[in-house]
């Protein structure tokens, strides 16, 4: 910018500016413009619904949220179609800096505990720097706090320890739509049954849909691979809708998954959409500015 209004004040003192034999003009004297342009809100929240985006909290900003399932759907009019009962999650995430985000939170379901670091590796971006996707790394560790079934018998802490490793690669292809895969890793040091493994590999992908400026349709599905899990357990599918609203933003949605931590939603999916297990549910997200960032020096 300096170097442009330099060149104008040359102009406007009627100061010759010619080409040299080697091509310079006076474009050169502006030098290099171009910028980078970074994506921004690929998605809404740190959520698609039960999934990890790779969005996170900025830098000393606090989000506050609560996620509520209802009850499945074919309980009938008796449980109010799943209004009568419900599970809860409330939870905390901080952004520490940009790239970095700590979180933690309870859940009602198997009365679980867990925290989470999320990390933004790289950042969609075009102009100067192109980078065609944005990846975060995403872990996690939940502690089931039931009490014992058999606590006549040698019981062990770690028994209740699970945890979570996801590679989030997400895209913005333009001002509507993005599209992120989720590959999973979930390790568990206990199972109820030999036939079921420790580690569960599955694949996630989710998506959004702007629909007007405050609003949006998104879709997520889990798919784990073969004989890991029992024959009761599904992949975990969901549909619903964002809803921004100033500093909150609200996500209705249906889902088969009462868990709403990785380790359950993606090994521990009970519910069958074709049989009606659906829960409602929403998320609620309340950011706060807890630090101010500090402005660059003029």
């Amino acid at each position: 910018m300096k170097r442009f209004l330099f060149v104008l004040l040359l102009a406007a003192a009627g100061v010759p500016i010619r080409a040299q034999d080697e091509g310079e003009d006076l474009l050169s004297l502006l030098g290099d413009e171009e910028t980078t342009d970074y994506a921004t809100a690929s998605f809404k929240t740190t959520r698609i619904i039960n999934l990890h985006s790779v969005e996170q909290a900025a830098g000393g900003v606090l989000d506050f949220r609560i996620s509520h399932r209802f009850g499945f759907i074919n309980t009938g009019v008796y449980e109010m179609f799943g209004l009568d009962g419900a599970t809860i999650r409330i939870g905390m995430e901080y952004g520490i800096n940009d790239r970095i985000m700590l979180g933690a939170g309870r859940s009602s379901f198997n009365k679980t505990y867990d925290a989470f670091t999320k990390v933004k590796i790289l950042r969609q971006s075009s102009g100067k720097r192109t980078m065609p996707i944005s990846l975060s790394w995403f872990s996690s560790i939940t502690v089931n706090t039931l009490k014992w079934q058999f606590p006549e018998r040698e019981n062990h802490f770690t028994s209740r320890l699970q945890y979570a490793h996801q590679l989030l690669i997400a895209r913005k292809f333009n001002e509507r739509l993005s599209l992120q895969l989720s590959p999973t890793l979930i390790h568990r040091n206990l199972v109820s049954v030999p036939e079921e493994a420790h580690d569960v590999i599955a694949f996630g992908g989710g998506g959004r849909f702007k629909v007007t400026k405050r609003s949006s349709i998104n879709a997520e599905y889990i798919y784990v691979l073969p004989d890991q899990l029992l024959p009761m357990y599904h992949n975990s599918f969901s549909v619903g809708m964002d809803i921004e609203t100033g500093g909150h933003v609200f996500q209705l949605h249906c889902t088969n998954s009462t868990s709403m931590v990785e380790t359950g939603f993606v090994s521990e999916t009970v519910g069958d959409w074709m049989e009606g297990d659906i829960h409602f549910g929403f998320n609620i997200s309340r950011v706060f500015t807890v630090k101010q960032r500090k402005r660059p020096a003029e």
